[in-house]
């Protein structure tokens, strides 16, 4: 008896610290794929992790990837020569194409990025943020260019 009483506590305990993926305090913390591996190369500023979910092959040309963003982390510029489809899915982001003002993503917003067209995204810098990325391979791959530099990074914020 004494066993079962017990077994029956952990249930307990184990159900209620699950939470509800629903509720409004947890949302952000509930993670829809794991963070993957750290991001080494010299095309990001500050920690970002990626989890390849698609890779392109010859039968589908588009490359899907889970990147999570650290706050103030940030790609560098970058075209992509087939465009790329962000899907913001938590966090606080920022998206931005070069000479057009910084956009602010959250959580269910979709960006789609013309091809060959030079843009940075990454986290706010109090947030961390998470995407998506959808990006065409057919015409070949991401084209980097320079860093983001901090004042780009910040300007437009109040």
């Amino acid at each position: 008896m004494k066993i079962k009483s017990i077994l029956v506590a952990c249930i307990l305990a184990g159900l209620a610290s699950c939470g509800n993926p629903n509720d409004k305090n947890t949302e952000d913390t509930v993670l829809l794929y794991l963070k993957g591996e750290k991001i080494t190369n010299n095309n990001f500023k500050g920690t970002a992790w990626l989890t390849f979910l698609v890779r392109a092959d010859s039968i589908n040309r588009n490359g899907v990837g889970n990147v999570t963003f650290e706050p103030g982390a940030r790609s560098n510029w970058h075209m992509h020569p087939s465009g790329q489809i962000l899907l913001a899915t938590g966090g606080v982001g920022y998206y931005q194409e070069k000479g057009s003002p910084k956009r602010i993503l959250r959580k269910g917003d979709v960006v789609k990025c013309p091809a060959n067209t030079a843009h940075w995204h990454g986290a706010s810098a109090d947030k961390e943020f998470i995407q998506i990325a959808i990006t065409g391979r057919e015409k070949g791959p991401t084209q980097w260019l320079a860093p983001v530099t901090d004042e780009e990074y910040l300007a437009g914020d109040k």
